[in-house]
């Protein structure tokens, strides 16, 4: 986690939504903590965990604040006056696709929902209050970075290529630069449909069945396709196989029934 905090009291040179410039005290304590960069396709779901610390004191005197306003914008320093914003907790028009989750207490995390293009950008979140030295954005922002759904790629919980039976594996389906969030992903054996549709495929106690070659790719989009994946070598540990012993029996047949004393493996 990353935020700027203001961790004494100073005076500082602030430019008015009408363009003057004026003197006020800044406060002690406020803070916004961003996630570390963000990456996602195209057309998934993207979480922007986030929180906020409000302004406990100002000159050294305890204050009241309430937040009445919150803000995402994108690709601007301080999300104020006319500045076109992807949330807005007074607007009655927002963007579906992004939603708040936080709240106005110290919760501002913000869920993108079908990624575009136009989401490659720094968000920042910005915090209006009754008092105006409690008003903040946090310029640093966190960065968003969308990538088209070519061809993924399938990687592996375990690298020797040797399984045996009943152990587990687990495959995920990848971009080539950031993982896949929430997205519907087809995976495939052998070029048979499985019934897995996140981008993780998880494979417990191994049979010689799940043997085969493995790919994935974005629901709708044969050219995401990965490269075939081979799963192969599920063999049977020596003491997993069983041995069967026949009891001898009387007679003439004594000398076969001692031959088949010895043991048959299966």
């Amino acid at each position: 986690m990353k935020g700027s905090e203001i961790s004494e009291i100073k005076e500082r040179k602030v430019t008015s939504d009408r363009g003057s410039t004026h003197m006020h005290t800044c406060a002690l304590g406020q803070r916004v903590n961003y996630p570390d960069p963000v990456c996602g396709v195209k057309g998934s779901t993207v979480l922007l965990s986030c929180s906020f610390n409000t302004l406990k004191s100002v000159n050294g005197r305890e204050v009241l604040i309430e937040i009445i306003r919150v803000v995402w914008c994108k690709n601007h320093e301080i999300c104020k006056g006319l500045t076109p914003s992807v949330y807005d907790s007074k607007s009655n028009i927002n963007n579906p696709r992004y939603r708040y989750l936080g709240d106005k207490k110290g919760d501002c995390t913000l869920q993108i929902s079908d990624l575009q293009k136009e989401d490659d950008a720094t968000f920042r979140f910005r915090m209006e209050a009754n008092n105006v030295r409690a008003t903040f954005t946090e310029r640093s922002g966190v960065r968003v970075t969308v990538v088209d759904g070519d061809q993924m790629k399938i990687r592996s919980s375990r690298d020797d290529g040797e399984f045996k039976r009943g152990e587990a594996i687990t495959l995920s389906c990848s971009a080539a630069i950031c993982t896949i969030y929430q997205l519907k992903v087809t995976w495939f054996r052998d070029g048979h449909a499985l019934s897995e549709t996140g981008p993780a495929l998880h494979l417990s106690n191994l049979t010689a069945k799940d043997s085969g070659k493995y790919t994935c790719g974005l629901k709708k989009n044969e050219r995401t396709l990965s490269i075939p994946y081979s799963l192969h070598g599920i063999h049977v540990e020596p003491s997993q196989l069983c041995r069967h012993y026949v009891k001898p029996t009387q007679g003439k047949n004594m000398t076969n029934s001692a031959q088949s004393q010895k043991a048959s493996v299966f």
